[in-house]
């Protein structure tokens, strides 16, 4: 069983994220509706894979992307970057900082999957 943690202030496009990655098989998603409530979480379990919004009210989804990609412990999980910051601008920066994709909302479902099958290896 793969574990996914989904960092999203929206508790719709949380839901919706976590229903979708779910369906793409064994994968168990645990939710966080900001920054810092995923900084919590990173150390209660191991996770295979994150999934961040930009655009949050603590710490953004570039700063916790640069906390996890600089922390020994966490900088091999994949970040799959999902946020409606469209700029080429936002999309290198995020892959500069490390994240495995970049998704611009709103995203076929589809898509989420296929970026999800594929940075996990499923």
């Amino acid at each position: 069983m793969k574990t996914a943690l989904i960092v999203e202030d929206s508790n719709t496009t949380r839901s919706l994220i976590k229903s979708v990655i779910e369906e793409v098989g064994d994968i168990n998603a645990f939710e966080a509706a900001t920054g810092f409530e995923a900084l919590k979480a990173l150390p209660r379990q191991p996770f295979d894979l994150i999934i961040v919004d930009i655009n949050m009210p603590d710490i953004n989804g570039f700063e916790l992307l640069d906390f996890v990609k600089n922390n020994d412990q966490y900088k091999s999980i994949p970040v799959v970057i999902v946020s409606t910051e469209s700029s080429e601008d936002d999309k290198e920066k995020g892959m500069a900082l490390g994240a495995a994709a970049y998704l611009t909302k709103p995203f076929k479902l589809e898509e989420l999957q296929g970026i999800v099958r594929k940075v996990l290896s499923l």
